[in-house]
């Protein structure tokens, strides 16, 4: 099926087409793991996993998924100093080397981070790789020297800068945003791995060392630059590295658009030489009952902090995909529990498919099986609220227990592959419910079983009435019993 995306690249929707043949490859910024992400992230990282999803199912086409782990960067070499207050004990001993203190605590949120969306139904077997950016630093490094051997980046003190203006005469420069180049200052620098300015600045690609910070070594032109990269240049390095240039389609929150992804696009093109991909699909923000996410104001969630206030994982999943990436998504407690009775009548729905029943044999024509429409909805720009309201039209026509057998098969079937999008239905038969009989009945009926054992068949009779009126029967059995509740 031919899926449109809009690409933040045309500011339109366009088809979709791989570069090579049946492969799609996807590249979305990852979380940077210095504690643990929170609801705003977790919208970004579950519209990407909307995407791969859809390119498997909806587009059967192959699909390698790259999703990065930022490791170095401000926030993570703060926190992971020595002596800092978020160091856990759980992260080991400090010691005095920063590369070990920074990689221990860095793995720790790395490891909360693959458990969070493991629990939001993201399959991390879908990615084909989770790359660190402290794994990459000599191939940064190479990129580094490539962009400033080809007049676009300029040594100043001991850090690396690229040269934006130098870049504009050369190529384009805001493609993703429109450029206030009438008070663009030459010249003017930005350090800081990420910043609130919306003016176009020289980024830094390598930062020079600091005192307490994990230092690598770096000669360029000559001149000795210890130091590590600054954030923008990892991505454009794993890309070339592990999906080669162009891939496919990079994704982002929009808040990503500019400088980050802006300085990517320049980065590829000053240094390898090729625009790194034809496709940028970007998800809007995420506002908690209204009003923007903030821990001064007591709305700031994550995904454990609802899992302790009781919520059930797959329906904030299926909450947040019941609106359309493109959209801000307003995340409510009210929303969640209206996602929470959509799946259970769906998960209800699935398990009557599954039962016996005095059917009226209906067929589903073909063409009404809920897949095709699910999926075509899906096809044009992922649009998840429509795809999903098709599939409870397709429920509310056709009932469950009025199904022919063939029918049965043929809906489990398209449930099955619709499950492979959304991830939050189980697409079986209803289990047994566990049943869980009270220590104190259990210890009725071991003092029953002495009694009749001693042949005193009174207090025996007297036990199984009092078991009786606690709601439990007790079956006897040649040489045991079973205890069942009475209303089963």
């Amino acid at each position: 099926m031919q899926i449109s995306l809009y690409n933040s690249l045309s500011r339109r929707i366009e088809p979709f087409t791989p570069l090579k043949e049946n492969l799609v490859r996807i590249y979305s910024c990852g979380p940077t793991v210095y504690n643990f992400a929170h609801i705003g992230n977790m919208r970004a990282f579950l519209f990407a996993d909307l995407l791969q999803r859809a390119m498997r199912f909806v587009g059967n086409y192959d699909v390698k998924w790259v999703m990065n782990i930022t490791d170095i960067d401000d926030k993570t070499i703060r926190d992971s100093k020595l002596g800092s207050s978020a160091w856990l004990p759980e992260m080991g001993e400090q010691t005095e080397d920063p590369k070990e203190n920074l990689r221990n605590f860095t793995t720790y949120y790395e490891q909360k981070f693959y458990e969070d969306i493991r629990s939001l139904g993201v399959n991390t077997d879908h990615f084909y790789a989770n790359p660190r950016a402290t794994d990459f630093i000599w191939q940064m490094q190479n990129l580094i020297k490539k962009i400033y051997d080809n007049g676009y980046a300029y040594i100043s003190g001991g850090s690396v800068y690229f040269n934006v203006s130098k870049w504009a005469q050369a190529d384009t420069y805001g493609r993703l945003k429109k450029i206030d180049w009438e008070n663009f200052q030459q010249g003017s620098r930005v350090d800081a791995d990420t910043y609130e300015r919306e003016d176009a600045s020289d980024f830094v690609l390598w930062k020079e060392q600091k005192e307490g910070e994990p230092i690598w070594e770096f000669e360029l032109d000559g001149k000795s630059l210890p130091g590590r990269p600054g954030w923008h240049l990892e991505c454009s390095t794993m890309e070339y590295e592990i999906l080669e240039l162009p891939f496919d389609i990079h994704t982002g929150g929009v808040d990503l658009k500019f400088p980050h992804h802006e300085d990517e696009i320049a980065q590829s093109k000053a240094g390898y030489g090729i625009d790194p991909n034809p496709f940028w699909c970007h998800n809007e923000f995420l506002e908690v009952e209204g009003k923007k996410m903030s821990k001064s104001l007591g709305n700031f969630f994550t995904i454990r902090d609802l899992v302790a206030k009781g919520l059930d994982t797959r329906d904030i999943r299926l909450a947040m995909l019941s609106a359309h990436y493109s959209t801000k998504y307003n995340f409510t407690f009210d929303g969640v529990e209206s996602a929470r009775k959509a799946r259970l009548k769906v998960q209800d729905y699935i398990y009557k498919l599954f039962e016996l029943s005095e059917s009226d044999n209906i067929e589903v024509p073909d063409e009404k099986l809920p897949a095709n429409q699910v999926f075509s909805e899906l096809a044009n720009d992922l649009h998840s609220p429509k795809a999903l309201a098709r599939l409870f039209e397709f429920i509310n026509e056709f009932p469950a227990n009025k199904l022919s057998e063939q029918s049965k098969k043929n809906v489990i079937n398209d449930l099955e592959r619709i499950n492979g999008i959304f991830a939050v239905w189980e697409i079986s038969a209803k289990p047994e419910e566990e049943i869980i009989i009270p220590s104190e009945i259990i210890e009725l009926a071991e003092q029953r079983k002495v009694a009749k054992a001693n042949k005193d068949y009174a207090a025996a009779d007297a036990l199984r009435k009092q078991i009786a009126e606690l709601g439990y029967n007790v079956l006897d059995k040649k040489d045991s019993y079973d205890i069942i509740p009475i209303n089963k």
